[in-house]
Parts: C-alpha cells; structure tokens; sequence
C-alpha cells in the first residue's frame, strides 16, 4: 500500500456485498417494526460494521484487487453473502430451527479467518505489528464461540423469553468484546500508510448506504407495484430531496475538511482520528440511515396505496423512526466533525432540536406533510449554511483545487519521466 493510494475497483465490488446487508437489514426489520425487531437491527449492524471496520484496516496495508488476494477475498465475499442471506432467521423464534444462526456464525467465522489470514501474512516481517495482531486474537475468537454459543444454546432452553434474553445478550455481549478491544488495544503498532485510501474508503460506503436507502424506499413501500399518483410522485421527491440534503451535511464540507485533517495527522494521533472517527462514528450514521429509511418506507407505502386516505396520519412508529433517524445520521455527523476538526455548527444543533421538536406534530399531521416538514428543516439547514459559511466554504474550496492541482502536476511530471528514457534500442551498445 503506497502513501497515495486511492480506493481500487474490487474494494468497490467487495462495498456492494456489504450493502446488500443493509439492505437485507432494512428488508427483515420492516416485515415488523417492533422495538424487539429494532434492538436486533442495531446488533446485526454493529457486528456487520466491525467486520468492515476489520476489512477496512486489512486494505490499508495491502491491495485487495492484486495478486493472490481477489482469490482469498472472494472467499470472504462468499461468506459475507452469506451471512446477510441468513440475517432474517437469525432472531426468529430461538426454539426453533437453529440453521439460520449457525449459518451466521460460520459465516462470520469464515470472513473474519480471511482478514486474519490476510493480515497476518501482511506482518510476517514485522515483530512489532505481529504483537498487536495478537491483541486482538481473544476477541476474534471471542466473538465467534459466543455466535456459535447463541445459536446452538437457546434452542435447547424451553422458555421462548428465557432463550431469547440469553440469545439476544450473547449478540450485546459480542458487540462490547469487538468495540472494547477497539479501544483497550490502543494505537501503538498500528499506521495508516494512505490517510486518502482510509477517508475515501469509509465517504465512498457512507455514501453507497445512502443510495441504498433510496433503493430500500422504493422497492419496500410498494411504490413499483402501483399506478403513480400526485400524492406518491410527491413523496419520492421529498425523499430525494432530504436524502440529497443528507448527503450535502456530510460531503459539502465536514468530509473534505475532516479528510485534510487526517492528512496532517501522523502516527498515533492519525490511528486515533481514523479510529474514532471514522471506525467508530460512522456507525451511527448508518444506523440512522437505515432508521429513517425504514421510516420513510412506512409513510411512502400509505400514500402510494390508494386505500389508505390522503388525510391519515402516519402509523406509529413511522414518524419516529424517520424524524429519528435522521436526528441520529446528524449527530453521529457531528460528533465526526467534533473528533476531527474540533468544531460543532450550530446549524446541525438547531436542525436535531427542531426535528425531536417536530414529532409530536408530525404523528398528528398526514403523511406527506410529516414528510414535507422534514424536508424543510434538512434542506432549511443546508440553505443556512451555504449562506452563513460561504467564506469557510470558498476558503476550503480553494484549499482542495489548489492541492489536486498539485497533486496532477506532480503525477504529470513524474510520468513524463516515462518517455524521456530512450528505447531499447537507442541507448549505447543496445
């Protein structure tokens, strides 16, 4: 992995397996939204998300897309594939058939052997970072005998609370082994050799999971299965639009600002930023991606079905989940923007306090209202800024040309060295 290195085309192919999971997420919690249903989305999320954090530290140190690893890596894509396929039966009824939770659990098994072996093979000359792959060998092994354990142990435990309170804290407790050891590893051993290939890995996933809750949207609400109306042509358009303005709040500033800082980071302070930051408070905005996503489906599918009348509020819990989980994607943005730059705008604080400020109105009013109020307050928001910061936002715009202008004429001249070597033939005695 050379210092300049940029995101390769198989990382991308491996990202779109990633959400396909998010996807099937999505997909089995909306069968029905429970807080039960909700609790295991999020441990479902956070045990697939350590995996990518896993997978995203393995590409720092080689490429993906070279030599004998796109072979190893399909393997983990497999598995991968996998696992997501049999996420819908991994929280059904814990005394039944226990085949979708140990697919689970050796799928993951499986994916998590492939960053081990890679990175492992990555460090064989290296005694220092040898020593801290070793740190984190209680929680890879941890982590899968506990998965093992939740899905072979509950089946056999005859009260369907009992097992499901054993089942469900087994899949808490691999959360807090995989974070924790995140943490009490440290940053010593470690490096980001590319601090360009770690930001535009994590902004090029973020950003695929956004298009991927339009697509959720869509496909879950029913909107293909029916003839349009003005009513559904005008809530996809919302959704665009808020998602669009969801886009802005990160890549607008925050993100290419954050990746600067990561740039002029080094050593341990940089491991420390791409860890918490990004590792660690990415997490939230995906959740709230695929909250607000679920929410959004719910309200989308009463106003595409002709059925229901125009003049119905949402049901519960539509309103909350799409009000809060845009709420949560703005404050995991902001705590990302608090860990790298140091700074907290005050438009991302008064946009939370207006969207939990609006939900008592927003359960009251129609759908497509609710959905017209949360639109305003996300693009109100991005207005504001594009107008309060606009001389932060041309500074920073400037910053970015001037440094890609170099970038290019640096690459310009480095391969024009190419053809300034004579042939073959030219040079003397050739």
């Amino acid at each position: 992995m050379a210092p300049g290195a940029r995101v390769d085309r198989f990382e991308i192919f491996f990202d779109l397996v990633f959400v396909f999971s998010f996807f099937i997420i999505t997909r089995a919690t909306a069968l029905q939204v429970t807080g039960g249903a909700l609790l295991h989305a999020l441990l479902v999320l956070a045990v697939l998300w350590w995996s990518w954090v896993v997978h995203s530290v393995v590409a720092t140190r080689v490429r993906l897309g070279e030599g004998f690893v796109p072979v190893l890596m399909t393997v983990g894509m497999a598995a991968l594939f996998t696992f997501a396929l049999s996420l819908p039966n991994a929280f059904r009824d814990p005394r039944g058939n226990a085949a979708g939770p140990i697919v689970a659990a050796v799928s993951y098994t499986v994916l998590r052997l492939v960053h081990l072996l890679l990175y492992r093979h990555v460090v064989r000359d290296s005694p220092a970072e040898r020593r801290q792959l070793m740190r984190f060998a209680p929680e890879v092994v941890g982590s899968t005998l506990l998965l093992l354990v939740a899905a072979l142990v509950p089946p056999k435990i005859d009260g369907l609370t009992s097992a499901s309170v054993i089942r469900d804290g087994l899949w808490a407790t691999v959360v807090l082994l995989q974070y924790g050891t995140g943490l009490l590893a440290g940053t010593w051993g470690w490096g980001v050799v590319s601090a360009e290939h770690w930001a535009e890995r994590y902004d090029l996933i973020l950003i695929i999971a956004l298009g991927e809750s339009v697509i959720s949207v869509g496909v879950g609400s029913n909107l293909l299965g029916q003839p349009p109306t003005w009513p559904a042509v005008v809530a996809a358009v919302l959704g665009i639009f808020f998602t669009a303005a969801l886009w802005w709040a990160h890549y607008d500033m925050v993100g290419p600002a954050a990746r600067i800082a990561l740039h002029a980071a080094r050593d341990g302070p940089r491991v420390a930023m791409a860890r918490d930051a990004y590792a660690y408070l990415f997490l939230p905005m995906i959740a709230g991606i695929i909250l607000f996503a679920l929410g959004a489906e719910m309200i989308v599918h009463d106003i595409a079905d002709p059925r229901v009348p125009p003049s119905e509020s949402a049901h519960f819990p539509a309103v909350p989940l799409l009000f809060g989980g845009v709420a949560c994607y703005l404050c995991g943005n902001m705590l990302f923007q608090a860990r790298t730059l140091r700074t907290v705008s005050w438009t991302r604080v008064a946009a939370v306090l207006l969207l939990g400020a609006t939900v008592p109105v927003a359960q009251r009013v129609p759908g497509l209202v609710a959905m017209a109020l949360l639109t305003v307050i996300t693009v109100g928001m991005v207005a504001t800024e594009v107008i309060v910061f606009d001389e932060g936002r041309r500074a920073l715009r400037k910053l970015v040309f001037e440094e890609r202008t170099s970038h290019e004429a640096h690459e310009a001249a480095w391969r024009a060295r190419w053809h300034e070597q004579p042939d073959e033939g030219e040079r003397p005695g050739g």
